[in-house]
This record gives C-alpha cells, sequence and structure tokens, in this order.
C-alpha cells in the first residue's frame, strides 16, 4: 500500500513511501484466488511440504530460545543516540543483537536499533505523587517498513504522560529498516520518480510498462539482499521482539502495536502465550490466514473507497470555504479536473497525478491532512499551485528512507504468503473492483506486484489463535471507518484471541487511535496499561471531533 509521510496517533514520525499495512474485507471485494492443482499429487506435496515446516520451525523455536538466553545475559547498553544533537537528552540508544535466520541462531548475527525514555515516576495529575515503574512498554507503527526508533519521544505529549510515568518507552527498527541492517531493493536516487502519471482505468500499454517494472524491482531486491531476502518476514519480526524482551530484561512483554504491528503482535501472542503481560492492537489487520496479504490488499483498497467519499462529503459541506462543489459529485469533478491539469502540466514540474493521487491518499488515514488537502486543490484550481507542491512534491533528502521502508514492505509481504504469480488474476480481481472503487485500487496493485514474481521462497502463514486461559486478556483499538485497517480486520482477530477485548471508536476513520485526540480511547488505554483493568467485551466511543476548514485565500 503506497503512501508518503504519515505521522501516527503516538507520535512517531514515519517517513515511508509506504502506508501501514492492509487489512481486513469489506464490500466489494471479488472472489478469492482460485486453488492451485487438486488430486493426489497435489495433496502429497502439501503434506511433505508442512512436514519440512514444522521441522523448521522446531529448530527456528531452539533458535530463539538461545537467542533470548543470549540477549538477557547481554542487556542492552543505553547510550547517547548518535543523533544527539536533534534530540532531547531523556532519550537512550542502543542495539540488541539477534541471528538472521533463527534456524541456525549461531549463524549471521544483525543488531536491532532499540531507543528508550525511561519511566519519569511523575504523575501529571498529582506532582507530590511518585508513580511505581511497571516496566518496558515496546511499540511498532506498523508498516511493514516503519520505524518506532522515535517514539519513546511521544512521552513529552500530553496523552503520554500518565503512561511514561510509569513505563520506560521503547521503540525501535525492525530488521531491515533503518539503522537495523537496512535492506534495499533499487538506487534511492531513483526511487521517488516525479512526475509520475496515476490512470484509473490503466490501458493494456501502461499494465504491461508496470508489469516489466515490478519484474525488476523483485530482481533488484534478490541480487542486493542475497540469501538474506528470505529472512525478512513477520514471524522473525515477531521472534525478534521476544530477544528484545529478554534484552530489556523483562520476563513477560508488554506491546502496543499499530496496523501492520498488530499482525505480528498477533504472532507473538500465538507463538509466546506465557511470555505475554498486556498488549495492545492498535487498528488492527485482519489475520486470517486465508487474507495474507493479497485478499486483505483487495479489502483495504476497497475500504479506501469509503473513506475518500467521506472527505468529498466534508469537503462539500464547507463549499463555503473551498469552493470545490457543494456535493461529493462536484467536489470529485474537481479533483479530477486537477488530475486532468496535471497529465498535461506537472505543478512545478514536480506535482502530477500520482502526487496528487497520494497526497490524497494520505487524507484517507488521518482526517488532521483533510484542511490542507482541500486548501491545496481549491488553490491550485484557481491558480496558485504553491500549496499543492509544498504538499505533494516529492522531499529528495526522504529518498533513501522512503526506498528503504518499501524495500522491507515489499520483502516480508512477498515473503509471508502465496500470491497469484499470473497477472491475469491480479487482473480480473482489480478490474472488477474499480469499477465500484476506483479511488486507489491500481495503485495498491502496482504497489505490491512485485510479489507476483518472487525470487524467495514463501513462508507458511501460521494461523492466529489462542484458545481460553492460554493469554492474558489484552486490548484491541479500532476506528470503525478505517480504510487502511479495515474494521472487520478488529473484529476477526477478536475472534481469533480468546479473551480479547474490542474498543470502537464510532464513525471515525482515523489510522492508529491510541495516544490521539479521543479522550474516550485514550481512557480505556490507560485504565488497561496502568491498572490492568479492562471493559465488557466491547465497547464503544463517539467520535472524535472532525477537522476544522482553513480559510483558503
Amino acid at each position: 500500500m503506497r503512501a508518503a509521510a504519515l505521522c501516527s496517533a503516538a507520535g512517531s514520525l514515519l517517513l515511508t513511501a509506504l502506508a501501514a499495512a492492509p487489512a481486513g474485507s469489506a464490500p466489494g471485494v471479488p472472489p478469492a484466488v482460485p486453488p492451485g492443482p487438486t488430486g493426489t499429487t497435489a495433496r502429497a506435496a502439501d503434506a511433505r511440504g508442512a512436514v519440512a515446516a514444522q521441522g523448521e520451525r522446531a529448530a527456528e523455536t531452539r533458535g530463539v530460545r538461545v537467542a533470548a538466553a543470549r540477549a538477557a545475559a547481554r542487556g542492552i547498553d543505553f547510550g547517547a543516540c548518535s543523533d544527539a544533537s536533534d534530540m532531547p537528552g531523556s532519550m537512550q540508544c542502543g542495539t540488541v543483537t539477534v541471528p538472521l535466520d533463527y534456524a541456525h541462531p549461531e549463524g549471521l548475527q544483525i543488531k536491532l536499533a532499540v531507543s528508550r525514555v525511561q519511566a519519569t515516576h511523575r504523575d501529571p495529575r498529582n506532582s507530590k505523587r511518585r508513580v511505581p515503574r511497571q516496566g518496558s512498554l515496546v511499540y511498532n507503527p506498523g508498516g511493514p517498513g516503519g520505524d518506532g526508533l522515535y517514539f519513546p519521544l511521544a512521552g513529552l505529549t500530553p496523552q503520554w504522560k500518565r503512561i511514561g510515568a510509569a513505563y520506560d518507552l521503547i521503540g525501535y527498527s525492525p530488521r531491515g529498516v533503518g539503522r537495523s541492517a537496512p535492506l534495499s531493493c533499487q538506487d534511492p536516487g531513483h526511487f521517488l520518480k516525479a512526475p509520475s502519471q496515476a490512470p484509473t482505468y490503466p490501458s493494456a500499454a501502461y499494465k504491461q510498462q508496470r508489469i516489466t517494472q515490478a519484474k525488476a524491482y523483485a530482481r533488484g531486491c534478490a541480487q542486493r539482499a542475497g540469501n538474506a531476502l528470505a529472512h525478512y518476514t513477520s514471524l522473525n519480526n515477531a521472534r525478534d521482539l521476544d530477544v528484545i524482551r529478554a534484552a530489556l530484561g523483562e520476563d513477560r512483554l508488554t506491546f502496543l502495536g499499530a496496523s501492520y504491528g498488530t499482525y505480528f503482535g498477533a504472532l507473538y501472542a500465538t507463538l509466546f502465550p506465557s511470555h505475554v503481560r498486556r498488549m495492545v492492537f492498535d487498528s488492527a489487520v485482519d489475520p486470517d490466514p486465508a487474507k495474507i496479504w493479497y485478499r486483505n490488499n483487495l479489502a483495504q483498497s476497497a475500504a479506501f473507497e469509503g473513506r475518500w467519499a467521506d472527505l468529498r462529503e466534508w469537503i462539500a459541506r464547507h463549499d463555503d470555504v473551498y469552493k470545490l462543489g457543494d456535493t461529493p459529485e462536484k467536489v470529485l469533478a474537481s479533483y479530477e479536473r486537477a488530475l486532468a491539469r496535471l497529465a498535461v502540466k506537472p505543478a512545478g514540474g514536480k506535482v502530477g497525478p500520482a502526487q496528487l493521487q497520494n497526497a490524497f491518499l494520505q487524507a484517507g488515514y488521518f482526517d488532521d491532512y483533510w484542511p490542507q488537502r482541500a486548501h491545496a486543490l481549491s488553490a491550485y484550481l484557481r491558480g496558485d499551485a504553491k500549496p499543492l507542491i509544498e504538499q505533494a512534491a516529492p522531499v529528495g533528502q526522504a529518498a533513501a528512507e522512503a526506498e528503504n521502508a518499501s524495500a522491507v514492505y515489499t520483502a516480508v509481504e512477498c515473503n509471508d504468503a502465496p500470491w497469484p504469480t499470473d497477472f491475469r488474476v491480479w487482473d480480473r480481481d482489480n478490474t472488477r473492483l474499480a469499477r465500484v472503487a476506483p479511488f486507489e485500487t491500481w495503485d495498491n496493485v502496482w504497489a505490491n506486484l512485485p510479489c507476483a514474481y518472487w525470487l524467495a521462497p514463501r513462508q507458511r502463514v501460521v494461523d492466529v489463535r489462542t484458545g481460553p486461559g492460554e493469554l492474558p486478556p489484552v486490548l484491541i483499538l479500532a476506528a470503525e471507518r478505517d480504510a487502511a485497517a479495515p474494521y472487520e480486520g478488529a473484529l476477526e482477530l477478536q475472534r481469533r484471541l480468546s479473551g480479547a477485548v474490542l474498543v470502537t471508536e464510532r464513525d471515525a476513520g482515523t489510522h492508529g487511535v491510541a495516544g490521539g485526540p479521543n479522550r474516550c480511547v485514550n481512557g480505556y488505554l490507560e485504565a488497561y496499561l496502568l491498572e490492568g483493568r479492562l471493559p465488557a467485551r466491547r465497547v464503544s466511543c463517539a467520535p472524535h471531533a472532525e477537522p476544522k476548514p482553513t480559510v483558503a485565500r
């Protein structure tokens, strides 16, 4: 799923070329990919594959125990961060060593960058009260490819001060990301190409061009990473999390995962239920093995159409400010008029249709962007391109980070599960979907198409599931109209994790609600993390206030 700079509600700045992980099912999703060959031969091959996978998983389980014991003995030598001049003095950095391949824990090792802001012990509501420390709270912002290294700085914000009083806030860069054995699939200088097109209904020639690009990208990943490419997986991200837990000196893990972080967090809960203290799943990915990841991306594209409609309705209600149309249909016409102009003459030589679409895609994640994007579109159509260029033009300095995030996203999703290898399947499913959900469908295809031509082996998908009493109660947070992680994913995750509790923000669509503007949601979050207290099985909160329009000049 393609996007640009995303700022999660938890306060972690993600400069990434990709949106958070796809999730869930939604209306309008085409039928599942047809199954492969059937019969005795196929069943025998499946059986042999299952036995081999079991043996590999057993070796990897032993490898995690070895790595975790080693990490517990070493701990983490926290010190000044390498970019300390830009960081508040309270944040410290260190590394945790993990095996590249858990089946061979004595083999090649990689270092994961880890950060910490220690518990303040200061109650923001009562300066005389000393708050006892409850341990470490480890955070992941999603992706795959998102970097949580700067999450501990969220403790400086009012929404996180009570949690930061009781917990050491722990961020880290997952394997392949940032300073953690960074992965690359192409020259970053060639990654952010602009201006570029984004046809809603691509021609056969355009599709062939994107197929060629996808094949080249898949080859680039294999050539640059070599044999290491196969080890960037969600299962290894879950195993790395257990090694980080051990290195922090924690017997049991307290974890907050957002978006894709909920998926490998759920894998962790399945693999290591006795190692869990408390877990928060914010904007949950649908963990159904049949949907990882091809069908989840179809569902995400369908859901974005609904969120795009929400944005257009909001703009139409504020036509007195933006003059883009007083109905959603008229706003769409204004947007399409801008697309047509940019296709002929890109704004500032940098912003074409794809850059405009990407800017509005970001607004599908966070409604904080709505006033900015509406103002930029309004100004552009009235002859002032400057706001649009400022908001939509690629930032050259971010190219390396964006390419790295793209590489990790692609590697993890392609490695995690089988994908259709015949473009005719993609073409059929997405042509059908684009009839009802044109906004994001084909751009989502191009972001994921390298998986059709992937050159590393695929994982067998683990069935996320825990039985009664196996796992401590966990908290799931979800916005009802989240497009990046459709709401069905939260319902499915709750069904699969016995005893899980779901808190829903009704009639809202912000992706990532923990620590955001909804005080009701934050109240449940604090009650759980600080007191271990959970509400009934399912509760809901009223939506946070819609953004206020800004005056277009």
